[in-house]
């Protein structure tokens, strides 16, 4: 059962380097929010209507939690095992569905469009994690985890690479930015879109975070080198805060390596937020975006920080932004 912190600082936040002490607040502790999932994934927060929406994946749902009274409820029922989740610049949720193979937009409307769902004539395999660029490009990662079994999916013949695919913004057109890496998963761009991180989740003998140089023209990437070995660990979703330091779901089943680690740009540790089991995947929020969101399996959890996420997504049109969250 978790039990919070009743001590300051919170011994969960461990200082593994000098640099990581202004950004722990020594009054924050690590959150529960929720819990009653079966492997919790892709967080997203919605600012302008106060909640975070995320996966559940094995439970085929995507949740909700309303940050103005703390409730819990079903936002979509039926997810189509949806996994990785982020918002577009108007403000409109953007998913990866296991079941459906496939990357959908959910409009203002509460309606499903699908943006890629094959390539080259062949069904993608299972995309996994999502993020969305300042020129409106969405960019994927297709490992075949949900084509393995029917608890995040359904068994399938695997027909594509294990490919990094990019969604340009205007065209709609999808194409092939990474097809070299072993177990491609959580991705992030730098503060300035200059650097793309993507995680190497079956890279052997240790797992890797990847760091690109996004070319000039935006939509590709080169000179592949790896930023950090995870070493005994593994990560799953990242993500980059203001500073371009990497907030990384981390965890190998141990209390040791269990929860986020912090690295900067050059690779090295920070921190460490314990949690009581893997975290798979988060996200920063909050009124300040200095909130940390990190979904963690069966539970939700979150810290405040002294540090805001990495902007990204423009602010959108509330109104249109509300109605859609209803319609879902």
């Amino acid at each position: 059962m978790w039990q919070p912190s009743e001590r300051y600082p919170d011994p969960r936040i461990r200082i593994l380097h000098p640099d990581f002490e202004p950004y722990r607040l020594a009054s924050a502790a690590v959150e529960w929010l929720a819990g009653g999932t079966r492997w919790a994934e892709g967080p997203v927060w919605f600012g302008d209507s106060r909640f975070l929406l995320w996966s559940d994946v094995p439970g085929n749902q995507i949740m909700k939690w309303d940050e103005t009274n703390g409730s819990v409820s079903v936002f979509r029922a039926g997810s189509n095992h949806a996994n990785g989740n982020t918002r577009d610049r108007s403000g409109r949720l953007i998913t990866c569905e296991h079941l459906g193979r496939r990357v959908t937009r959910t409009e203002y409307d509460g309606s499903i469009t699908v943006l890629a769902d094959s390539f080259e004539g062949k069904p993608l395999n299972s995309p996994n994690d999502i993020v969305v660029k300042s020129d409106h490009s969405i960019w994927f990662t297709d490992p075949p985890f949900g084509i393995r079994d029917y608890y995040e999916g359904r068994p399938a013949r695997q027909e594509l690479p294990a490919n990094v695919y990019r969604i340009d913004g205007q065209t709609g057109e999808l194409t092939v930015v990474a097809s070299d890496i072993d177990g491609p998963n959580g991705l992030c761009f730098s503060p300035d879109e200059s650097i793309l991180y993507i995680v190497a989740s079956r890279a052997k003998p240790n797992r890797l975070i990847l760091a690109y140089d996004v070319l000039p023209d935006g939509a590709s990437i080169a000179n592949k080198r790896p930023l950090i070995d995870c070493g005994p660990g593994t990560s799953d979703g990242i993500r980059c805060d203001e500073n371009g330091n990497l907030w990384c779901g981390w965890g190998m089943g141990t209390d040791e390596l269990d929860g986020v680690r912090v690295f900067n740009d050059q690779g090295t540790a920070l921190g460490h937020i314990s949690l009581p089991e893997r975290c798979a995947n988060l996200c920063f929020g909050g009124k300040n975006n200095n909130r940390l969101f990190m979904a963690a399996g069966k539970n939700l959890f979150s810290l405040y920080v002294n540090v805001r996420g990495a902007p990204g997504m423009a602010a959108p049109k509330s109104q249109e932004a509300v109605h859609a969250v209803h319609a879902g």
